[in-house]
C-alpha cells in the first residue's frame, strides 16, 4: 500500500462541507479539519502511486470548495 497526506485549502466557510464530501471517497482513510495554513488534512491510500494520483486528481480535487491541494507521500524510514 502507498499512503499520502493531502493538505487542502478551502474557500472560506467550506471546510466542513469539503471534509464531509471527501470522507466518502474510496481510498480515504481519515479526514480532519485543522487550523493553520490548511483547512483539511486527509490520509489516503492506494495500491500504487499511479492509483493514488488518479484518485487525487479525478476525485479529491473535483470536490467543490477546494482551492488548493498539496500531496505529501508517506515514506518508511
Amino acid at each position: 500500500m502507498v499512503q499520502a497526506y493531502i493538505l487542502i485549502q478551502t474557500e472560506v466557510g467550506k471546510a466542513r462541507d469539503v471534509a464531509a464530501r471527501i470522507s466518502d471517497i474510496p481510498g480515504v482513510v481519515r479526514v480532519d479539519a485543522v487550523t493553520g495554513p490548511y483547512d483539511v488534512v486527509v490520509l489516503s491510500e492506494a495500491h500504487t502511486v499511479d492509483e493514488l494520483g488518479k484518485m487525487i486528481v479525478s476525485k479529491v480535487q473535483l470536490v467543490p470548495g477546494i482551492t488548493r491541494t498539496v500531496t505529501c507521500s508517506v515514506v518508511r524510514l
